[in-house]
């Protein structure tokens, strides 16, 4: 189906899921292939975290299925065989919408692999319309290079991205800033987009939203701050908060704004890791929330308890984000949520 949507919308993370989706690491593609066991080890406490709350479908190259199998994930996990070179499905899924009857679609975005950073990427770029087609999910092709992760919706109409990742000329050069607003708006069905301007230091994934800023509920946002003016974070974080306080949302509202303190910086061998807490993960009833240990045991615990503060009915459900980062992301970015059909 290549017409646009008509009457879809996306919703909130918040809402009620049917199930997760989450693709399993490829040796091959990763950057690190030596720590590929340690890895399937991080994303195995991933899935049986997810799994707590609610079904988990796990994305499986099939010369990979035994050894899959050999998890034990239980009777909330399902695998599901589909060719692909790389794991991070929140990228190179599909994005579910719903009409005003409750019925879901996809939404197909191109991939290239984060600005063609890693070749090839023919697999992954088929991999949203390959979950459509198994779960007979109606498809829209977006004529647009987007990832999940470069998104939030606050599912009232409001939408909140950044410059950095899509107005980089390695996703859409051809496309103005206002071509790409309105491709966002006719497939996720938003009027107002909220432009942060970069995202976190380090984050090769050319300032992906999820890491730094994220809807806790309609006029409510949560952002990753820095309070030490020798980090690059500082700025940007700065920068970004400013554009929230100024910013109102489609239904008029001034945005509340909580912050969260970003852990102590850590490197990997030259490379500074994307270290963040808003790249938790909704579940039903829970949120998976990645902490760092060590010397960010005090941020850990204070990550936490804003989060319970902002969602006092929901159990905060803390996993490794140390396990799978050296990989370049975390829960989030492996993660794909869709939502339960009906209008409840």
């Amino acid at each position: 189906m290549n017409s646009a949507p008509l009457n879809y919308t996306m919703p909130p993370e918040w809402a009620r899921h049917e199930r997760t989706f989450i693709s399993w690491p490829v040796r091959e593609s990763m950057v690190y292939p030596d720590t590929h066991s340690a890895v399937c080890d991080g994303y195995a406490e991933i899935v049986r975290a997810m799994a707590e709350f609610e079904p988990v479908t796990v994305v499986v190259n099939p010369v990979d299925l035994e050894a899959v199998r050999k998890y034990n994930f239980g009777p909330q996990v399902e695998l599901l065989p589909v060719e692909h070179s790389d794991a991070w499905l929140r990228d190179n899924g599909p994005t579910f919408v719903k009409n005003d009857k409750g019925e879901l679609a996809g939404i197909n975005w191109k991939f290239n692999a984060w600005g063609g950073k890693y070749a090839p990427w023919d697999l992954d770029d088929q991999v949203a319309p390959r979950i459509l087609e198994t779960f007979n999910i109606s498809r829209f092709d977006a004529p647009l290079v987007m990832e999940g992760g470069s998104i939030h919706v606050d599912g009232e109409g409001t939408l909140i991205t950044t410059e950095e990742c899509l107005l980089n000329p390695n996703r859409n050069p051809e496309l103005s800033k206002e071509d790409i607003e309105q491709y966002l708006c006719q497939y996720t069905g938003v009027s107002e987009i909220i432009w942060l301007k970069r995202g976190l230091s380090g984050d090769e994934t050319d300032g992906h939203v999820d890491n730094i800023a994220c809807f806790a509920a309609p006029g409510k946002v949560i952002i990753q701050v820095c309070d030490d003016p020798s980090d690059e974070n500082y700025e940007i974080s700065q920068e970004n908060l400013e554009i929230l306080r100024q910013a109102t949302d489609a239904q008029g509202r001034k945005l509340e704004i909580i912050t969260i303190q970003q852990p102590p910086q850590r490197m990997h061998e030259d490379s500074r890791l994307t270290l963040s807490y808003i790249n938790f993960y909704f579940v039903n009833g829970g949120i998976i929330l990645p902490v760092f240990g060590g010397d960010a045991e005090a941020t850990d615990r204070e990550a936490a308890q804003r989060l319970s503060e902002a969602f006092p009915n929901r159990k905060i459900r803390t996993v490794d984000g140390m396990a799978v980062i050296t990989e370049g992301g975390n829960v989030h970015c492996t993660t794909q949520q869709m939502p339960a059909a009906g209008t409840a």
